[in-house]
């Protein structure tokens, strides 16, 4: 029986070939959307799953409270922090501290920069790896061992045996020998800790006590029915009473009111947290809110796929009424229909997702390189994900197949063999699926839209100063002296413009301003040629300048967002005391430049050109654009040989300000892509129901064309009906995606504002589009022989 219901199923699919291609594609792009977004949000979440101690790895975090109740949340810790928290409190077990770096590595007369992860040799007690080479016990114990990866192993020895070799990194300002003791397997893509070359912690010779320090990450494993909360409230009893003389001479010194609650993370929560990110040693955050944006991606276009199946088949139920009538005559029953209708549906479904898991399988490394990852199809065969594709395919095909079996079963005989029959109502459900349908793809079509203009506000909004052509050269800690030296050979070069040089990196500090407000600021350590290459402008006062010779012992510039926050009226003249100490005046302000991301608002920036804040690690470089190869080569042969310790490496800073947004382009890549998928499924499926349509009217419109109606008007009337529900679709999603798009910018500081524009080009758009999908059928059927069409029963 089942067996003849298959087959009859397969018949009518044969059959009606146009109707089953429709429901097929429609639905197998939705499936597979569904799975390629299913891969990416089983990435996210399956990070550091595969680490035995998960559930008992905690991170040390903390919460700084301003003396203003503002809260600053930090994911990393101190040195002390760690180490005096597991003397005493008991419920702790172990405890590693990890804190990332690079290193210069000489190898056969050549000079390398290494990622490095410093941690504690109670490393392999918390967190698993795999050894090819030696193993976990004691492999960190002596101060000149060094774990490395397979990656790294080869990249230095080749394909010999790496365990007992020596390498030479540059530590402590000289090559040292560090001898290989242990050689791990490749980290897992989904870890937060990669090991690339670890290095004992307890190597560094200088040991930081102070507890108002933040710079490395802190873990710990909690015994088991240790309660969290009563831990934390340790941790502050024992600050407390640890960093009480700390405190007090911090608030001495540099004034510092701040007040720290110590907490734990929990180290499953720890990459997708928004709150306290990763840093420092640690794989860089993911974005919760783009796992859960793609999975209402996925469940948009499932939706709309499957609204299209079932409309239809509502739509193919007139076609089948007599059938139904002769079924019924012969003797079958209710339920026998029902199964025949559930059958073929669930034919359908089976077809769609076979389709869907090959179109998957062509389109993952495209959606890899979308999405920045290396997900492997191999991921969805997991028990619980096969779980959930089983109640998809039994919801999607019971979805799309109950309603045309319950009504199309419940026919009466006589009515249906008599042509009598006709559908109660008119076809408020099927209206309604297709205003739902394309409700849908209009509240996803106008966020997109607001995504993509976001986007380009981001990678074309001015930043107060031009980054083409700017190379940067990173070298770590150099003297004046010898950077001097160094610049004055590259502006011997002809296609170089100028140099500056600048320190490496951002540093974050404070100052006190109006003798006692504290203010947190980021500080730029330059002189006048960094103000002069980024073509910053000095709205007030003037630049740092060689014609004043204590410009380097007291003065400071500072920009408008400082002044701003001190509440200055008159700037110049000001004293700003550095870490409540040093006294600087300001002899300059800054027009506001957009220095980080457009994320962030425009924080208070001190320029700084004493050289007791330590040397340059940076040289910016302003090149004419023409002969790059040969500027960068000839930059490199200067820069060996000014420092030949010193491995080169450059960027271009307007592709490091690009990476910024990177996370952003890609999701605008996905969105886009998803939005032409959802307008291409919904017009198919348009196609179907207008097909359909026009079938049912055949006589309508011979009876028409025999009474002298026109092309045009045949055309008019059967696609204004279809047009009325694109409208009214637009007319109650609009003002839900305009809502939705206002909470959605609330969170970016510099944001677009939504325009008429975008909601009046939407709606030309869709009717243009549904026009064209619905005219085509209607040309067809307005330009066929009339006579053809009345004689037809």
């Amino acid at each position: 029986m089942i067996r003849n219901y298959f087959k009859i199923a397969w018949r009518n699919i044969i059959n009606n070939k146009l109707y089953s291609v429709i429901n097929i594609l429609g639905l197998s792009l939705g499936l597979t959307v569904c799975l390629l977004i299913t891969l990416f949000v089983k990435d996210e979440l399956s990070y550091d799953q595969f680490q035995s101690k998960k559930h008992s790895i905690y991170r040390l975090v903390s919460d700084e409270i301003s003396p203003s109740g503002e809260v600053h949340k930090i994911g990393i810790s101190g040195m002390v922090q760690g180490a005096t928290f597991k003397r005493q409190v008991p419920e702790l077990e172990e405890m590693v501290r990890i804190v990332g770096d690079r290193f210069n590595i000489r190898h056969n007369n050549e000079i390398f920069i290494q990622e490095v992860t410093k941690v504690d040799s109670s490393f392999f007690k918390i967190f698993d790896a795999e050894f090819v080479e030696g193993s976990p016990y004691r492999a960190l114990s002596d101060p000149q061992s060094v774990v490395i990866s397979e990656e790294v192993a080869e990249r230095f020895f080749g394909k010999n045996k790496a365990l007992g070799k020596p390498l030479s990194i540059f530590y402590d300002n000289e090559f040292q020998n560090f001898t290989v003791s242990g050689v791990t397997k490749k980290s897992p893509i989904n870890s937060s800790i990669q090991i690339n070359l670890l290095l004992p912690l307890h190597h560094d010779k200088v040991q930081d006590d102070q507890w108002i320090n933040f710079y490395m990450n802190t873990f710990f494993t909690v015994k088991e029915g240790a309660n969290p909360a009563i831990i934390e409230q340790k941790f502050a009893k024992i600050y407390a009473a640890e960093a009480k003389e700390q405190i007090a001479q911090a608030l001495k010194d540099w004034g510092y009111k701040g007040k720290l609650v110590w907490k734990l993370q929990p180290f499953l929560e720890m990459h997708l947290s928004k709150d306290y990110q990763a840093q420092n040693g640690i794989k860089e955050s993911g974005n919760k809110l783009f796992s859960y944006f793609l999975t209402g991606i996925a469940a948009f276009i499932l939706i709309i796929a499957c609204i299209n199946f079932v409309n239809i088949a509502i739509s193919r139920s007139m076609k089948r009424a007599k059938e139904i009538g002769v079924r019924k005559v012969m003797g079958s029953e209710r339920k026998q229909l029902i199964i025949q209708f559930l059958s073929e549906s669930a034919l359908l479904s089976l077809i769609a997702f076979i389709v869907a898991i090959c179109i998957s399988v062509l389109a993952l490394p495209t959606f890899n390189q979308l999405s920045d990852k290396t997900l492997s199809f191999s991921y969805l065969l997991d028990t619980k994900l096969v779980l959930l594709y089983l109640a998809i395919f039994i919801l999607t095909a019971f979805l799309s197949g109950f309603y045309p079996a319950l009504v199309l079963s419940g026919f009466q005989p006589v009515e249906t063999l008599y042509g009598r029959f006709r559908f109660g109502g008119k076809n408020l459900l099927q209206k309604s699926l297709t205003v739902l349908q394309f409700g849908l793809a209009t509240f996803f079509i106008l966020l997109t839209i607001v995504q993509f203009k976001q986007v380009d506000l981001f990678m074309n909004q001015s930043l107060g100063y031009d980054d083409s052509n700017i190379m940067i050269v990173n070298a770590g800690n150099v003297e004046r002296s010898k950077a001097n030296v160094f610049i004055s050979e590259l502006e011997k070069y002809p296609t170089i413009q100028q140099v500056a040089p600048r320190q490496q990196g951002f540093w974050f500090t404070l100052s006190t301003v109006n003798g006692d407000k504290q203010l947190n600021h980021d500080l730029e350590v330059v002189d006048n040629r960094y103000i002069e290459l980024l073509g910053l402008k000095v709205l007030q006062g003037r630049n740092f300048s060689p014609s004043f010779p204590s410009d380097t012992a007291t003065a400071v510039l500072v920009n408008e967002a400082f002044v701003k926050e001190a509440n200055w009226k008159n700037p110049i003249g000001q004293t700003i005391a550095f870490h409540n100490k040093d006294k600087y005046q300001v002899i300059g302000v800054i027009k506001d430049y957009h220095y980080s991301s457009l994320y962030e608002k425009v924080r208070p920036q001190l320029f700084i050109a004493d050289p007791k804040h330590g040397g340059y690690g940076a040289f910016y470089i302003r090149i004419t654009g023409q002969n790059i190869s040969q500027t960068i080569a000839y930059v490199r042969e200067k820069f060996k040989s000014s420092m030949p310790t010193k491995p080169f490496e450059y960027e271009f800073l307007h592709e490091t300000n690009a990476k910024n947004y990177t996370k952003e382009i890609k999701m605008k890549q996905i969105i886009g892509w998803a939005a032409w998928l959802t307008i291409f499924i919904s017009c198919i499926g348009l196609f179907g129901l207008s097909s359909l349509a026009t079938e049912k009217r055949f006589k309508e419109i011979g009876v028409r064309k025999v009474l002298g109606a026109s092309t045009n008007s045949i055309v008019r009337i059967l696609s204004i009906d279809f047009l009325k529900l694109i409208l009214i679709a637009y007319l109650i999603a609009a003002p839900a995606a305009y809502y939705a798009a206002e909470q959605l910018l609330q969170s970016y500081p510099y944001r677009i504002q939504q325009g008429a524009d975008m909601f009046l080009l939407t709606i030309i758009g869709l009717l243009m589009v549904g026009l064209l999908t619905v005219s085509y059928q209607a040309m067809k059927a307005a330009m066929m022989n009339p006579v053809k069409s009345l004689k037809t029963e």
